[in-house]
């Protein structure tokens, strides 16, 4: 089948196969016979669809032509499809053959399934439309009335299927995605009253009516000061809602929640209630959204669990949102901390609503009692109950019909109806990138017990670091807090190693039901069987997470992983990140902290730990220079704090190990930017394995050369390949050869940014005689690569570019994609650097921006940051020699501010720039214009950066 996409640039596929339409002229005549939807098209349309009104002579012969090439792309099966007509051209599709009749089709599907009240289906399939767009609709066809009108036929049904798509995420209850879609959409749409409405409602049900209001009065202005006319009936009929802030707001698109209140003789008396009395004298901080949310819930369901980790705050939000209902609706509060027993459990409710212990069925008391009161039921601390309470919650809401039931667990209930609201840690940093609430709870309850206490910049720091280091739990917060009394921000900081004897009991009145953080974490800890504790107590050395796999591969017995693991995730005592792919999961520092404390044998879990990663890197050296070298760079970086933390121990159990590990994965140090890191553990491994074997011991030398060329000294980066050199030729065995080969190949491409060519000329010679000599291609290609660079640094460019070419082809087809991103960097070095009078400049740079739009691909695709930053930079270099100095200036600046922000070190580009001789130097001379270009250069991406490449 033949499809056509033109939402964006026109791609057409034949039978799942990518077609090349040849040039723009071509594209634009396919692109017009699309937009004709199979009426034929006269060649002087097509002649003004393809050159404009600049149309050349013997435009039907060139027609002709590109016709001709257009129907050879489409192949034998599809050729026909183009056909001549009397007057012109046509081009055959099925109804749904592009992109934009699948999107009109979806778009109007989507509004009859919202029509309909199927508001889930609705908002799956407008998601699916709103997804085909890429850009600009008919973007190769130059502007025209007949081209415009289609794209502004095409930009309305968008705007329709995102107005219609809120409106049913709105009916599904999804408030805060419609909040956070139009947001944006307002301000690129202002007039879309409709739109406004839709966010306004969406406002109000997150629980921000103050915001709501401002966006009404933000409308209103809006309208009044560039239209000059007053709001429609809708937003005029809401305004008066929110003002008199209409119960049915929150509600809408749903039928009542509770069902009809009974009379006054069916509302419980009011001593039956059981309203926490008083109140909590400590200030509430940083839970708006979740008051919101919890608020929203319960208005359109009848049992709600709220699930959190221990000492998250979950009784606390209970009990600030039991103080804003009516005296009528209950509350009832059981806290079930004390309740041992399921025995006991329905007797300890009907003491809570205020039955009198008169003997008999407390369940069957406990539900007539219930039966015709509207009310709410709140069920404190469930986790050590959870079955008891879930079939007693089931036969209470199905005999009690005006009853809801808001229960607090570490996990759901599991039962049927049940929804479950997750309550999670404090956020450290705000929306708008300053302190967040865990910071500004730690600094409130710190100046509670030193009045007038004003933070300095320093202690600051220090709060935050106390707030990430507790996961942002507010109890733990709250005890680290009291804690001042005695030590200052930065003692509590330092001390947080032994972190359950620094923070002490909780105070009196606390809502808490365990005397201590530790009291807390045990008591979930030990609501866990067995086999899930054991593995619990086997986590906690993996930093920054860990997948499904690494689980597998520290768990002491036989188990299902799948399942315990899920047990963790359920009882709130393991996060899971399901965004990611694989599943990230982790343990809150403070779990973390308990689990090792009492693992029963922490030196066999470090030992599974530190193996499990020697292992992973291991499975995947190999591939850091394939193609697939991007996904591995991803995953090391994914798990380096857990690399980290196992070569760490290795360096003290298993010095040897560590020395191999950190040496395995060389490019990794340099492909993902990681100098710093490389650099630290391979001395460290140097230094405690002094005995190793000299091929273990040359080969990390040699990965510590490599990263002192980025940064060090030529004398540092010389003395270090000869040590290299002297363990690489230590024996005459193939294993020794091939290493061999490597220093002198690395120790070429070092000298090479050194600008020490003779040397660099000399070792690349001897990596690539070797390379022939032991049959390896890849050193072949590898030594020809840094023989070429060295010829061209020599004043010999020519020769260099011949020998790059050959190289970068045999790189190609080993798939030594690196070795392949070498050779056309320095290809596009040699094509700049050729003499001034060969060839036009403006050429010149053209032809090294194409060779180094290669080198940018495939360094990219192994997401080596270095040498895609030194290709950008050279490219930078070719755009100055191509003429192109504003983008060049642009993207020279960008590159210094990756490169920054990566901490890559500011001397190898320096001496990279050296290396281009005396070709253009990129600078802005206009100071203002200077000050522009840096101040933009953080904002471009690194696909922004590749495009200023293209020619």
């Amino acid at each position: 089948m033949l499809i056509c996409n033109v939402l964006g640039s026109t791609e057409v596929e034949a039978d799942g196969t990518r077609l090349e339409l040849g040039g723009p002229s071509p594209r634009r005549l396919f692109t017009a016979l699309i937009a004709a939807t199979g009426q034929p098209v006269s060649n002087d349309r097509l002649a003004e669809a393809v050159w404009g009104e600049r149309t050349p002579g013997q435009t039907t012969s060139t027609l002709q032509v590109y016709v001709s090439r257009l129907r050879q792309a489409l192949g034998e099966r599809h050729r026909e499809l183009l056909h001549r007509t009397a007057s012109g051209y046509a081009l055959r599709l099925a109804p749904d053959a592009t992109d934009a009749a699948r999107f009109t089709r979806d778009v109007e599907e989507g509004r009859r399934l919202l029509a309909e009240d199927q508001a889930q289906p609705a908002a799956a399939r407008l998601t699916g439309a709103l997804a085909l767009w890429r850009g600009e609709p008919f973007a190769d066809l130059l502007s025209s009335d007949a081209a415009q009108a289609a794209r502004v036929q095409l930009h309305e049904l968008r705007e329709v299927a995102i107005d219609e798509r809120c409106a049913a995420w709105l009916r599904m209850g999804d408030a805060a995605r419609t909040v956070s879609e139009l947001g944006a959409a307002v301000t690129a749409s202002p007039y879309r009253e409709r739109r406004w409405a839709l966010l306004i409602v969406g406002l109000y049900r997150c629980g921000r009516q103050g915001d709501a209001l401002a966006s009404l009065r933000r409308v209103r202005a809006l309208l009044a000061d560039e239209l000059g006319i007053d709001p429609g009936t809708e937003l005029q009929e809401l305004e008066r809602r929110v003002l008199g802030q209409d119960p049915h707001l929150l509600l809408a698109g749903r039928a009542t929640p509770h069902g009809q209140r009974g009379g006054a003789g069916q509302r419980p008396a009011a001593g039956e209630t059981n309203r926490p009395g008083g109140r909590l004298w400590s200030s509430f901080l940083g839970r708006d959204e979740e008051m919101g949310t919890l608020k929203e819930v319960l208005d359109g369901h009848r049992l709600v669990t709220l699930v959190g980790p221990a000492g998250v705050g979950k009784t606390r939000l209970v009990m600030e949102y039991l103080s804003t209902q009516a005296a009528d609706d209950g509350p009832w509060l059981a806290r079930l901390a004390d309740v041992s027993e399921p025995e006991v459990l329905a007797r300890a409710l009907s003491h809570t609503v205020g039955l009198a212990d008169v003997g008999g069925d407390p369940r069957a008391m406990l539900i007539r009692a219930l039966a015709v009161r509207p009310g709410l039921l709140v069920l404190d601390n469930c986790e050590h109950l959870v079955d008891a309470v879930a079939h007693l919650a089931l036969d209470l809401l199905n005999n009690c019909p005006a009853l809801r039931i808001l229960a607090t667990s570490r996990e759901p209930l599991g039962a049927d109806g049940e929804t479950v609201v997750s309550l999670e840690p404090l956020a450290l940093v705000g929306e708008d990138g300053r302190d967040g609430p865990a910071v500004a709870l730690l600094i409130d309850r710190v100046r509670a017990v030193r009045p007038g206490w004003t933070p300095t910049a320093e202690e600051l720091t220090f709060a935050r670091q106390i707030s990430s280091a507790l996961d942002c739990l507010p109890l733990a917060l709250e005890l680290a807090a009291a804690r001042a009394r005695v030590l200052s921000l930065a003692e509590i900081a330092e001390n947080l190693d032994d972190r359950f004897a620094l923070l002490g009991t909780v105070p009196r009145g606390s809502l808490t039901a365990h005397a201590t953080l530790h009291a807390a974490i045990e008591w979930s800890v030990a609501q866990l069987p067995d086999l899930d504790r054991t593995l619990l107590f086997r986590l906690w050395p993996f930093e920054g997470g860990f997948s499904l796999d690494a689980a597998e591969a520290v768990r002491p017995t036989d188990m299902s992983m799948i399942e315990s693991v899920s047990t963790l995730v359920t009882r709130s005592v393991v996060i899971a990140d399901t965004s990611m792919t694989p599943t990230r999961y982790r343990l809150l520092e403070t779990l973390r902290a308990y689990c090792r404390e009492h693992d029963p044998d922490p030196g066999g879990t470090r030992e599974a730990h530190a193996r499990w990663g020697r292992e992973l890197v291991g499975r995947y050296v190999d591939e850091l220079t394939s193609p697939r070298g991007g996904h591995v760079v991803r995953m090391l970086s994914r798990e380096l704090p857990n690399l980290r933390a196992g070569i760490t121990y290795d360096l003290t159990h298993h010095p040897e190990a560590a020395l191999r590990t950190v040496a395995q994965i060389d490019r990794f140090w340099i492909n993902g930017g990681y100098h710093e890191d490389g650099r630290q553990l391979l001395d460290a491994a140097l230094r405690a394995a002094p005995h190793a074997s000299t091929l273990d011991r040359g080969r990390a030398t040699l990965a510590r050369a490599s990263l002192s060329a980025l940064s060090e000294d030529i004398d540092e980066t010389r003395r270090r390949f000869t040590d290299a050199l002297v363990l690489a030729t230590a024996s005459d065995d193939l294993e020794h050869r091939v290493l061999l080969g490597w220093v002198l190949f690395r120790a070429a491409l070092g000298l090479i940014i050194y600008q020490a060519a003779e040397p660099a000329r000399e070792a690349a010679e001897r990596a690539l005689a070797l390379g022939e000599e032991i049959g390896d291609d890849w050193l072949i290609a590898s030594g020809q690569t840094m023989l070429g660079a060295a010829l061209v640094l020599q004043g010999r460019p020519a020769e260099g570019a011949t020998m790059l070419t050959a190289a970068g082809e045999l790189a190609t087809h080993h798939g030594r994609l690196w070795t392949a991103g070498c050779a056309h960097l320095f290809l596009g070095w040699a094509i700049m650097r050729n003499a001034p009078d060969a060839t036009d400049p403006l050429a010149r740079g053209a032809g090294a921006l194409t060779a180094l739009r290669q080198a940018l691909t495939w360094f990219q695709q192994l997401e080596d940051v270095t040498f895609a930053l030194t290709a950008l930079d050279t490219g930078a270099t070719a755009l100055a020699v191509a003429g192109r100095v504003s983008d060049a200036a642009r993207l020279r600046a960008a590159v210094h501010h990756h490169a920054a922000r990566l901490g890559m070190p500011a001397e190898y580009l320096r001496r990279l720039r050296a290396m281009m001789g005396d070709l253009p130097i990129v600078e802005t001379t206009d100071p203002a214009g200077e000050a522009s270009t840096e101040a933009t250069a953080g904002q471009l991406t690194w696909s922004q950066m590749g495009a200023l490449l293209s020619s």
